[in-house]
C-alpha cells in the first residue's frame, strides 16, 4: 500500500508521460547514453536523475516482485543469471515502470494479478482505513483467501505463466544489423 501511494503520488496525472520511456527517465531508471557524433553508443549506469524516493520504492517493490512466482520472477532470474542481482532488482523496477504507466494509461488490471490475494489486500487496506467490520454468515471476496486449494490454483496459474516467459525468451534470437542499410545522414536532404 505504502509503496502503490507514494508513487502514485509521484506520478501524479499520467497523462502527462506520454510514452513508458518518459516515465522510466522521470524516475531516473534509464540508462546514462554517451556517444559522439555518429560513434557507437556507450551505456551505462542508471542516470539516477529524477524522484529518488519514489526510484527507491520502485527497487522494493521490485525485490517483492522477484520473489513472487510470474513472469516479473522468470525475467528477474534471466538478468541475474547475467548481470548479478542488484542489477537484476533495478532492471524489475525499470519494468515495474513501463507496467504501470500502461496499467494506468489503458485503465486495466495486472494480468497475472492473483484475485485471492488482491481481494484479501484490499479489505486489509479497507479495514486499515477505518470501513467497518462485516458481520454475519455471508462471506466477502477477500474469504477466498482462505481456501487453500484455491490459492494453490492461483499460485500454479502464476508458476505457468513464468514457465511461458521462459520458454518465450529460450526461443529469442538476436537479429544482425541489414549490412544492405544505410544509416541516415544528418544534414543532407535528397
Amino acid at each position: 500500500l505504502a509503496v502503490a501511494a507514494g508513487i502514485m503520488a509521484a506520478i501524479g496525472d499520467i497523462s502527462r508521460f506520454n510514452s513508458p520511456q518518459k516515465l522510466v527517465s522521470y524516475f531516473g531508471l534509464n540508462p546514462r547514453v554517451r556517444q559522439s557524433g555518429l560513434g557507437a553508443a556507450h551505456h551505462g549506469r542508471i542516470s539516477k536523475i529524477g524522484r529518488s524516493h519514489a526510484r527507491a520504492m520502485l527497487v522494493e517493490a521490485a525485490w517483492a516482485a522477484a520473489k513472487a512466482p510470474g513472469p516479473l520472477h522468470a525475467f528477474f532470474v534471466r538478468i541475474r543469471a547475467r548481470r548479478g542481482h542488484q542489477v537484476a532488482a533495478v532492471a524489475v523496477a525499470r519494468k515495474l515502470t513501463v507496467l504501470c504507466w500502461h496499467l494506468l494509461t489503458k485503465g486495466e488490471d495486472y494480468l497475472w494479478a492473483r484475485p485471492a490475494l488482491v481481494a484479501n489486500k484490499t479489505r486489509a487496506m479497507q479495514l486499515q482505513a477505518g470501513h467497518p467490520q462485516q458481520k454475519g454468515s455471508r462471506r466477502g471476496p477477500a474469504y477466498a483467501y482462505n481456501i487453500k486449494a484455491l490459492r494453490d490454483r492461483e499460485m500454479l496459474i502464476a508458476a505457468q505463466a513464468e514457465r511461458s516467459y521462459e520458454r518465450l525468451v529460450s526461443q529469442w534470437k538476436p537479429r544482425r544489423p541489414n549490412p544492405g542499410a544505410r544509416a541516415p545522414q544528418l544534414g543532407k536532404t535528397k
